[in-house]
């Protein structure tokens, strides 16, 4: 790879937190005014989130391991899989695309969910299992990337009414051309080639963590302080929130040239300043009592960081630990929180008194750092990364069992809801 092939080390997994999405219409018959004819019953809808959220945590939580433990050679696993391209492939595509599709896709009919769950666990397994038939996962994974970017990216570009809402739209319907390409690239090259993609896929999650976890910080942290009795004025910041976007845009297209790391290095170093210029804005220090939105922001503090890093360092370990900061802090604290406080809020618990999250995001943080660490340290680095998937796998499954929980939950309600006489 050009210009980012450095950064791509044996990439860990990565968020991408995006906003909630319009709800749909009801479908036609689902009511009807006309007087003396009974009206069609609605189709059973499903919630993405009670289907992909624990799907995409316990495959963090197991197959991380699995990759570094293959790839040090201490178990047995899958080819791709030990392999750096393979751990990048399934965590920053097979972990990402699956918590997107929980967050942002809409109520669908369950028959629908279980088909876009069922792609995407075929290429999850195609992938692992059958690597000398690298085309039956990229045409599963294509279909899966596909059929997500048509149930997402209509629905909100309807719904952005100012044009740099349509950003969201936008860098999903391009995340998910990117997983596209990323395995034609790999199918055309060969299973262990080094396709460009890889860099993009990483700078696109970015500018979706940038545009979303910013969001989600701003709003909880305005919320907050409002309910002090303070006004927290620079929200969004739109300009700062569009100078970094376009940096990231920029790095992007440097990344796939060939040469000009210099220039790209300026691009990341100069997005993680005004992404650290923004959050110190948002005045996080004065929200009280909140230590949910504490590890919220932490995502958003290592996404900046790790921007920071890239544009500072040179090819090499430190730039592959730089991306680190970015891959395991940025979008595994973010992905982590977003799923988790989702999940409180749709079974009605209150997040107040959950420690969890918490703790489960210290493991997050634990994990990047030891990875990152990992560049640097030479008789130690297994050990490094061995400690760094355990804190990373415990986070997870953590995080799984909490997911479960209210999933479960969320149906015993749905099911006394719908229960004959109420």
């Amino acid at each position: 790879m050009p210009a980012l092939a450095s950064m791509a080390g044996p990439a860990a997994p990565i968020m991408p937190t995006p906003a909630t999405v319009p709800v749909p219409a009801p479908p036609p018959g689902a009511a009807s005014s006309t007087p003396g004819r009974s009206a069609a019953p609605a189709r059973p809808t499903g919630s993405p989130q009670a289907l992909f959220f624990p799907a995409a945590s316990l495959y963090a939580a197991l197959l991380l391991p699995w990759s570094v433990l293959g790839m040090l050679g201490w178990v047995p696993a899958p080819r791709l899989l030990a392999t750096p391209l393979g751990h990048a492939h399934e965590m920053l595509l097979g972990f990402a695309l699956a918590v997107i599709a929980g967050y942002q896709l809409p109520p669908l009919p369950r028959a629908r969910l279980r088909v876009l769950l069922a792609l995407w666990l075929a290429a999850r397994l195609a992938f692992l299992a059958w690597p000398q038939q690298p085309a039956l996962a990229f045409v599963l994974d294509a279909a899966f990337a596909l059929a997500l970017a048509l149930q997402m990216t209509p629905r909100l570009f309807r719904a952005a009414k100012k044009l740099r809402n349509k950003v969201l739209p936008t860098l999903l319907a391009a995340l998910c051309a990117a997983a596209v390409s990323f395995d034609g690239a790999m199918l055309a090259a060969g299973a262990m080639a080094q396709p460009a993609g890889a860099g993009a896929i990483v700078l696109l999650l970015a500018a979706l963590m940038t545009f979303m976890g910013g969001r989600l910080v701003a709003a909880e942290a305005a919320g907050q302080l409002y309910k002090q009795g303070e006004l927290l004025v620079p929200r969004v910041q739109p300009q700062l929130e569009t100078a970094v976007l376009a940096l990231l845009a920029a790095a992007l297209v440097l990344a796939l040239l060939p040469g000009p790391d210099l220039a790209l290095r300026a691009a990341c170093a100069l997005a993680g300043v005004l992404s650290l210029v923004r959050m110190a804005r948002w005045r996080l220090w004065a929200c009280r009592g909140r230590p949910d939105l504490a590890s919220l922001a932490s995502g958003y503090a290592w996404l900046a960081l790790g921007l920071l890093a890239m544009g500072l360092t040179p090819s090499g370990p430190a730039r592959t630990a730089a991306l680190h900061l970015v891959t395991i802090g940025a979008l595994g604290s973010l992905t982590l929180n977003v799923m988790l406080n989702t999940m409180l809020l749709k079974a009605g618990r209150p997040r107040d008194g959950q420690r969890l999250p918490q703790r489960a995001t210290a493991l997050v943080a634990a994990a990047a750092l030891l990875r990152a660490g990992a560049a640097f340290a030479d008789a130690q680095a297994s050990l490094l990364l061995v400690l760094a998937a355990a804190c990373w796998s415990a986070a997870f499954l953590a995080a799984f069992t909490l997911i479960v929980g209210c999933a479960r939950a969320l149906a015993a309600r749905k099911r006394q809801a719908a229960a004959p006489g109420r």
